[in-house]
C-alpha cells in the first residue's frame, strides 16, 4: 500500500490551498471526486461538527447516514489524529464569530 504523504499528495494539497472561493472549490472538487465521495466527506465533516457539540452518536448517525463505526472513527481521529479536525473546527468557529451577520 502506498504511503499517503508523498509527492503526489503534496501536489494535491498545494493545489487545494490555491482555491480562492467556494465556487472554485465546488468546480475543482466535483471534477476530482464523484458526487458520492463529496456527500461522504460532507457527512463526515458534519459528524465532526456534531461530535464537537457533544451530540449523541445516534442523532449523528440519523442525520448523516453514517454508520456508528464511522462516527466512532471520526471521534477517534478528533482525539488522537493529526489535529486537522480541531484546527478546522476552531477556524470555522472563529470565522462565524467575526463574520458580520446579514440584516433582514
Amino acid at each position: 500500500m502506498a504511503k499517503w504523504d508523498n509527492k503526489k499528495s503534496e501536489e494535491l494539497f498545494r493545489t487545494i490551498i490555491k482555491l480562492k472561493n467556494i465556487n472554485e472549490a465546488k468546480k475543482f472538487l466535483r471534477d476530482l471526486m464523484t458526487e458520492k465521495e463529496i456527500i461522504e466527506f460532507s457527512n463526515r465533516w458534519k459528524a465532526a461538527r456534531m461530535l464537537d457539540e457533544r451530540i449523541p452518536y445516534t442523532k449523528i448517525e440519523k442525520e448523516t447516514g453514517l454508520s456508528s463505526r464511522t462516527v466512532a472513527r471520526i471521534s477517534w481521529w478528533m482525539q488522537n489524529g493529526k489535529g486537522g479536525y480541531g484546527l478546522m473546527l476552531k477556524r470555522t468557529k472563529d470565522h462565524h464569530k467575526t463574520s458580520p451577520r446579514k440584516r433582514r
